[in-house]
């Protein structure tokens, strides 16, 4: 069993769990629902942006702890304000350390910023979970996923208003893709072993989409890994732990902005 499979089994625990605590008709009764979710895709495409997508997270299954620390209100705020484009929130608690409480407290202090509610999506519910707590956009992964379950996701979360980013990480996964995502995004983690390459961007770069925003996820460490990816298609750059493993992130973030 890979660390994803054993991710998937928890999370379906999970779900579960948290149905028989909060109704569907409670989580619409969540005040984020009257809120119009602000789009990532458009936020990517403005003229100057930085494509940067910073992430919000204190450890991970292959790193261990990240930070424990950070603050999210201050470190998202800070990310918005060096420039980032966007925002990635972990709500993913056992593994990353996550929760709705770091989304809900990021949405607040960044009413403008496009937010991605980043987790490992496998029912509905979870889409609603993710609009009452603020999200803009959630992150389907096709590793975990059938094409037909990825479709019935996308469908109830454009039907609330909110985007849908798909990540892939083999050719076979991006046959999966259905004609109403808005972003694409080439995970370079392996999601089985953990070994990272920022090649498998390029390599799928070639096959996915024209119409789909394209972005980079993971191992992206260095300032020449954007110019390189932007001559490949890419326009946005999901970005965490290069960040969140500094004493101060959002300096970190304000930095490697500047440098481009």
């Amino acid at each position: 069993m890979t660390i994803l499979d054993k991710i998937n089994q928890h999370k379906r625990f999970e779900i579960e769990e948290a149905k028989q605590k909060i109704s569907l008709e409670e989580l619409k009764l969540s005040p984020f629902f009257k809120r119009d979710c602000n789009s990532l895709k458009e936020a990517l495409k403005v003229e100057g942006s930085t494509g940067i997508i910073a992430e919000f997270k204190t450890k991970s299954p292959s790193k261990g702890m990240i930070n424990d620390k950070a603050e999210v209100v201050e470190v998202t705020s800070a990310y918005a304000s060096a420039g980032a484009s966007g925002l990635s929130v972990l709500t993913d608690q056992k593994y990353f350390g996550g929760s709705f409480e770091n989304l809900a407290k990021a949405r607040f202090a960044n009413p403008k910023t496009p937010i991605l509610r980043k987790d490992f999506m496998l029912d509905e519910y979870q889409v609603y979970e993710a609009k009452a707590h603020g999200a803009d956009l959630i992150l389907l992964i096709a590793a975990s996923l059938s094409a037909k379950k990825m479709l019935m996701l996308t469908e109830v979360a454009k039907s609330l208003g909110m985007e849908v980013l798909v990540e892939v990480h083999t050719e076979e996964e991006v046959e999966k893709l259905n004609p109403m995502i808005d972003l694409v995004g080439v995970n370079n983690r392996n999601l089985k072993t953990f070994e990272v390459d920022i090649e498998t961007s390029v390599r799928l770069s070639k096959i996915l989409p024209d119409n789909l925003v394209k972005i980079s996820e993971s191992g992206l460490s260095l300032v020449e890994n954007i110019p390189y990816l932007r001559e490949h298609g890419f326009e946005g750059f999901l970005m965490g732990e290069n960040f969140m493993k500094e004493e101060n992130p959002g300096q970190a973030c304000k930095e490697f902005i500047k440098q481009l």
